[in-house]
């Protein structure tokens, strides 16, 4: 057992560990600085807890076994960094919205870096068993999180509807991986790819992997499970929202990588129409039920509904080129959704409403605050030189050329152009807000303290910088891909023959 693989996730657990703990003895009005403490601690793991990697490595490997539940490579090392950024900036909103919770504020900064802990199995999750095991550990801590505000009605009723439906898909999930188990006889990735040309031709297997693929697109909030997001958006604590929208979501779709591309890359290439049909869906539910929202963390909702279409269109490529999409679109993802939330979170403290109207004035009352909000609306319509739009052309470029061979490519390219033009109305109906909404009765000014000018630095920054120079980004998740073993569909061979 290699214990120095898991370093990362040892450090955020002793950290969660130390947070809550501390609560013991600090008085009241000090935790507040707990969310400093953590964030800081989460920074330095960020810089010396990785290790660069030289190979593929493995962790809780089984006496006779060739592989373990855990690996150690490229692709892991991305999303490890991706999750570790996510979880400072998200303490910083954290500490900026502590002031809104009642009680328990240490423990809201130790379930959010337990939840991060989940994330982080999750990217190096190589068995059923450890993601499964992962994803409880992240659904159980957003059931807790996003009910935190136990003085509000809509954050109880955004936990429960949470943990319903995530108790539903979990169920889907373990009795899916049960059908896998019983088929292929091991839980383990790499044993399952070996014998993936003898699983193919086996309903049963094919049964257990739909629903696992089922209980992942529930985390993605991916058509036919994309219900939940919009009541559990606008009842949560923004913090939450934001992790949730951020982290929970890249962390179901390092999995859909890795089971799709990794373990059954020839049965995922069989599926590619069925990718397509769910990803043109996804993307035409979430533009066209956000269009009539007034709530802006509804919005949001809708929002992360037709991005996870988006990103499934890397899937539907079923290419290393769109896995490395998505990679990029997630990195821009991150930056745009958490600029939205850093401002709602200050928008919350002064007007207690997410209402869209509330926004009338802010360009009057922040400059910094409007123009931060209006460039993340303007990055998530896709427009450049942002991140969101060079996230939406690798995407896209890697249909364009499969439909030639195949029509269903510029079917959900067609899909994918309609719904930015659709999204144009919604995202720049924010900034008409911002700037020419009226009745504006306060127009103070709104103070700003500094984990927010930290939080919106840093997220305006990679929004530009993945805009305007997007080649480290995409040369960094190149090798991260190239763990990953895609195929393309078969119909696309015999047609180019």
């Amino acid at each position: 057992m290699n214990y120095s693989l898991l370093l990362v996730e040892i450090l955020v657990a002793v950290l969660g560990l130390g947070v809550l703990l501390a609560d013991l003895w600090i008085p009241a009005e000090h935790r507040r600085k707990l969310g400093y403490a953590a964030a800081a601690g989460l920074t330095l793991i960020f810089f010396v807890g990785l290790s660069d990697v030289t190979e593929t490595s493995y962790a809780f490997t089984a006496p006779g076994a060739r592989t373990g539940m855990y690996v150690f490579d490229s692709l892991s090392v991305f999303f490890k960094e991706f999750f570790l950024l996510a979880g400072i900036i998200v303490m910083l909103l954290s500490v900026a919205f502590s002031d809104r919770f009642t009680t328990g504020v240490s423990e809201f900064f130790s379930l959010t870096l337990f939840a991060l802990l989940g994330m982080l199995f999750a990217a190096s999750a190589n068995d059923f068993v450890l993601m499964f095991a992962a994803l409880e550990l992240i659904t159980i801590t957003f059931v807790v999180l996003n009910s935190y505000q136990r003085n509000r009605a809509a954050s109880i009723e955004a936990g429960v509807k949470y943990l319903i439906l995530g108790a539903l898909a979990s169920a889907i999930m373990v009795f899916g991986i049960a059908l896998v188990f019983g088929s292929a006889n091991t839980t383990n990735f790499n044993e399952i790819f070996l014998a993936q040309k003898q699983l193919a031709g086996n309903p049963v297997f094919l049964a257990g992997l739909a629903m696992v693929l089922g209980g992942l697109a529930f985390k993605v909030a991916a058509v036919p499970f994309q219900v939940w997001a919009p009541d559990v958006y606008q009842g949560s604590p923004a913090p939450a929202t934001a992790f949730l929208a951020v982290g929970s979501k890249a962390a179901g779709f390092v999995l859909l990588l890795r089971v799709l591309f990794g373990v059954v890359p020839q049965i995922t290439a069989q599926w590619n129409h069925l990718l397509v049909v769910i990803a043109a869906l996804t993307i035409l539910y979430g533009s066209l039920c956000a269009i009539p929202q007034r709530s802006l963390k509804r919005l949001m909702g809708y929002s992360s509904i037709a991005n996870a279409g988006y990103l499934l269109i890397g899937f539907a490529s079923v290419s290393k080129a769109g896995a490395a999409g998505v990679l990029f679109y997630l990195g821009g993802y991150l930056f745009t959704v958490l600029a939205t939330f850093t401002v709602l979170c200050v928008i919350l403290r002064h007007t207690d409403s997410d209402d869209i109207s509330s926004l009338a004035g802010l360009g009057q009352r922040s400059p910094v605050l409007a123009g931060v909000l209006s460039l993340s609306m303007v990055s998530l319509a896709g427009i450049p030189p942002l991140a969101g739009f060079f996230g939406k052309f690798l995407l896209l470029k890697s249909i364009v050329m499969l439909g030639v061979r195949d029509p269903a490519y510029y079917c959900l390219l067609a899909v994918a152009l309609l719904g930015v033009v659709i999204s144009l109305y919604y995202y720049f109906g924010v900034i008409k807000a911002v700037y020419w909404g009226g009745g504006a009765v306060d127009l103070s000014p709104i103070p700003l303290d500094w984990p927010v000018r930290i939080s919106l630095t840093v997220c305006v920054l990679g929004m530009f910088w993945l805009g305007v120079f997007p080649d480290h980004v995409v040369k960094l998740s190149t090798p991260a891909v190239e763990v990953l073993k895609p195929e393309a569909p078969a119909s696309l061979h015999e047609k180019g023959r």
